[in-house]
């Protein structure tokens, strides 16, 4: 296994999603892929409060089998959660309590969108002040923040309070799109390890490409699967420090570790680059309006989160309407400052800067229509619930 920052090992465990007996964690092929992974020197393991068992099977298995002090626990405050300043406590006790130990290794604020929320946590809810308590007796090791979102409010958040590291959704299909490789390359510049989440887009990049893109990739010299060029992507790039991986078999499991000891930064080819441009162009041929996401168009004086709108827009075609409305939701509408393509007042300022000619307020009608529907009402007011930022 190679490590790059940290002594983390290069590929991390996912486990938001432990294999399922009926509606329970199956604990037996849980315990053998998390053991696999430790045997072959895989030592973070990514979990967060809310996803379900997954904290509570983690810290069994790995208290049962003694090596706890051989892997880094990354779990995660639902901020969204707190109403008072005592709730972080409350929280994090009970992690500690599930995780059956006394202290995480990396500590993230679960799905941080924007500085406003993090201004109000400190302000109000006192995080800063408990972080540091945390770290000082030793419970925290290194304080993060997951991200959503698009590059400037990333590049933001990142200028806003002394971070250890973060996480980003980031592969080759998102590289011009949220955080992007410009808000990779600037936490890398701070020297802030970025941990990535979503390298094969829930799975989209190694078992759902279009037919014409997994035609390209079956009949590539290499013979690699969709899986190793998306991964092999990743690790060429050093700014990268730990891929998460949703491994929930011992197949993907033995693949992802022998791409992960094989793949070194700066391995691939200029071919082998221009190979994968090609195939996102192929993935690409999906899209309805055409933003590079280069956000010369903001900012939108109406609040518009213009590239990411249309991100989520094009999402909602090429992974499905369900990913789309999930993301618009959670990266326009769940945040202090709402960036909906509603926002919009016509008034044609960003047109003249899109470098593409979009004309962009006409496209924003588009996603209006098809991502502001009934369902997204109802699907806003539930996960409001849920998360009320």
């Amino acid at each position: 296994m190679q490590y790059r920052v940290n002594d983390l090992s290069v590929l991390g465990f996912g486990c938001m999603r432990f294999p399922r007996k009926g509606a329970a964690t199956d604990m037996k092929q849980t315990e053998q892929q998390i053991m696999h992974a430790i045997e072959n020197g895989v030592n973070y393991f990514d979990t967060a409060y809310v996803y379900p068992g997954s904290e509570a099977a983690l810290g069994k298995i790995l208290e049962e089998n003694g090596v706890r002090d051989k892997v880094n626990i990354a779990t995660k405050l639902p901020h969204y959660l707190l109403k008072e300043a005592g709730d972080a406590q409350k929280y994090f006790e009970k992690e500690l309590e599930r995780l059956r130990t006394d202290h995480v290794d990396y500590y993230l604020m679960h799905m941080l969108p924007d500085v406003n929320v993090w201004k109000d946590l400190c302000e109000n809810k006192h995080i800063d002040e408990w972080i540091d308590e945390k770290k000082k007796n030793g419970e925290i090791g290194k304080i993060g923040f997951s991200y959503h979102g698009g590059k400037e409010s990333f590049k933001a958040l990142l200028d806003v309070y002394p971070w250890e590291f973060c996480q980003i959704q980031y592969n080759y299909l998102d590289e011009n799109s949220q955080a992007g490789r410009e808000g990779l390359n600037y936490a890398a510049a701070k020297g802030i390890p970025v941990i990535i989440m979503e390298p094969l887009r829930g799975g989209r990049l190694a078992t759902k490409l279009p037919k014409k893109a997994g035609n390209m990739i079956a009949k590539h010299d290499s013979r690699r699967s969709p899986a190793e060029w998306a991964l092999k992507w990743l690790w060429d790039q050093p700014e990268v420090s730990v891929i998460l991986s949703g491994m929930n078999s011992m197949e993907m499991l033995d693949e992802n570790i022998r791409i992960a000891n094989e793949t070194e930064a700066f391995s691939m080819t200029d071919e082998e680059h221009e190979f994968i441009n090609k195939v996102r162009d192929a993935i690409n041929e999906k899209v309805k309006v055409g933003c590079t996401g280069c956000a010369y168009c903001m900012p939108c004086p109406a609040g518009v989160d213009i590239p990411g709108v249309f991100r989520c827009y094009e999402t909602s075609y090429i992974d499905g309407f369900v990913t789309g409305m999930k993301e618009y939701i959670m990266c326009t509408t769940l945040r202090s400052n709402k960036s909906m393509a509603s926002l919009c007042v016509g008034c044609g300022r960003c047109v003249s800067h899109c470098p593409q000619g979009i004309q962009i307020p006409d496209q924003l009608k588009n996603v209006k229509k098809r991502l502001e529907g009934n369902i997204y009402k109802i699907g806003a007011a539930i996960l409001k619930k849920r998360f009320p930022y």
